[in-house]
């Protein structure tokens, strides 16, 4: 995980932000004892929030808060988030709740709590993410709201978000291989650091698991004695004539497909719905509907259909963004656009940048034998990024014809300089990161 960036026009945060960065030597540095320090010298705002949805899990835990906002907000709450990381703006980490559907944290507010943070801390050793967890926590205390939807920023068991002693529920979605040099070198071993957020007597959710993620989170859970509802055994989801059919020991529920694309969001609506019925057990369906057909979470299977960017594509193609970066996120986005291919053939081309800390050769060969070819391009700012000569080696070895450009503008005009019998499907993925570049030179930045 790469240190945050911030638009230098965004306002009298960035500089409190910038000097939090200098705080601790080392960007991630996994403990509770420096937040559960700065928290309690804050006056404990952690014990002093809405009732809180927990949600870790490897893949889906983004998409899976965005269903929940979405269906609870439908059915008139108002609903605090907190996520990482940002793509274009460190305010999207924190929206606040209100009638309205909610809003992105302004600057003021925001600076004022870093600034409280800052001077409490008093420049004692802590890292980013923790000091703007504890800065999150003060915010979501000052305002009220019905719920607050909050996301493991990495692992689960010793990560900043896990000092809530007792969450309404808890969710963990898929796990697979990602952040081995933090969270473990096996699908146990990570499923372990995810378990984490599991607590006594708190009801969980597990998503669609592998067996040894599974395992592990079922063995924690009899230890703690946190009650489950497991995916595929106390839940199903199906899609049946176009329409997603929801059941559980209560019944069917008849619902539309969700707005957000591909199969695998699917399965983060089911879990989604599982864990809002936990706690909120009398959920209209009506707003299930209205929840699935209106959420929206940027940069998962997203349609740019208009911007900086897409002007530079082949006139009539189509252009992808998605924030895909492990193997696991390249198979669910593979199936996705062999689904996409199936409906309405394209050539498919994949634009890519990834960071050395990720097995960037599993993610590309999710890809073969449905991408025509690969255009390598750079993740601008990111000192562990790989070099787009170095992502299409890779590709190549892959079977994957490859060219390495120096930006992902001159990759949409190579492909632009080229005719097309049928106008391309252009997925660029890869890295958050990469995304959030794509959204800002797109001049479409997350609301």
């Amino acid at each position: 995980m790469s240190a945050p960036s911030f638009e230098r026009d965004a306002g009298q945060s960035d500089p409190i932000l910038e000097r939090l960065l200098d705080l601790h030597p080392k960007k991630i540095d996994l403990s509770l004892g420096r937040i559960e320090r700065l928290l309690k010298d804050l006056g404990s705002p952690q014990d002093r929030l809405p009732p809180v949805i927990h949600v870790a899990g490897t893949n889906g835990k983004g998409s899976s808060i965005a269903f929940m906002r979405a269906i609870l907000e439908a059915a008139g709450k108002t609903v605090h988030v907190y996520t990482s990381p940002h793509l274009v703006r460190f305010h999207e980490r924190i929206r606040l709740g209100d009638k309205a559907g909610g809003r992105l944290v302004e600057d003021s507010e925001l600076a004022e709590a870093l600034a409280l943070c800052e001077k409490v801390n008093d420049g004692a050793p802590i890292t980013f993410f923790e000091v703007t967890t504890a800065a999150a926590f003060v915010l979501f205390n000052r305002h009220p709201a019905d719920y607050l939807l909050l996301e493991v920023g990495l692992g689960g068991r010793v990560d900043a978000t896990n000092v809530i002693a007792r969450p309404a529920a808890t969710l963990i979605t898929p796990v697979s291989m990602d952040h081995p040099e933090f969270l473990g070198n096996s699908v146990a071993e990570i499923a372990g650091e995810k378990a984490g957020i599991l607590k006594p007597g708190v009801p969980a959710v597990l998503g669609f698991q592998q067996p040894e993620a599974l395992a592990v989170l079922e063995a924690q859970a009899a230890k703690v004695g946190a009650p489950l509802q497991i995916a595929g055994q106390d839940f199903h989801v199906r899609e049946e004539h176009g329409r997603l059919i929801y059941e559980d020991e209560a019944g069917l529920i008849d619902l539309p497909l969700p707005k957000l694309a591909g199969r695998h969001q699917h399965q983060n609506a089911a879990g989604a719905i599982a864990t809002l019925r936990l706690v909120e057990p009398a959920l209209s369906p009506h707003a299930l509907e209205i929840g699935l057909a209106t959420a929206e979470w940027p940069a998962r299977l997203q349609r740019l259909s208009k911007g900086n960017l897409v002007a530079l594509a082949p006139a009539g193609s189509e252009v992808w963004l998605d924030g895909a970066h492990n193997e696991d996120g390249a198979r669910v986005l593979s199936q996705a656009m062999a689904d996409r291919e199936e409906k309405a053939p394209r050539p498919l081309v994949i634009v890519t940048g990834t960071l050395a800390t990720k097995d960037t050769a599993a993610f590309l060969r999710a890809f073969k034998g449905l991408a025509q070819e690969v255009l390598a391009v750079p993740v601008h700012g990111e000192h562990a990024a790989r070099t787009p000569a170095d992502i299409a080696a890779l590709a190549n070895a892959a079977g994957l014809p490859a060219v390495a450009c120096e930006s992902i503008e001159s990759a949409l005009r190579f492909l632009t300089a080229r005719k097309w019998a049928v106008p391309p499907r252009v997925l660029i993925a890869g890295s958050l990161y990469l995304a959030g570049e794509v959204l800002r030179l797109n001049g479409t930045p997350p609301r």
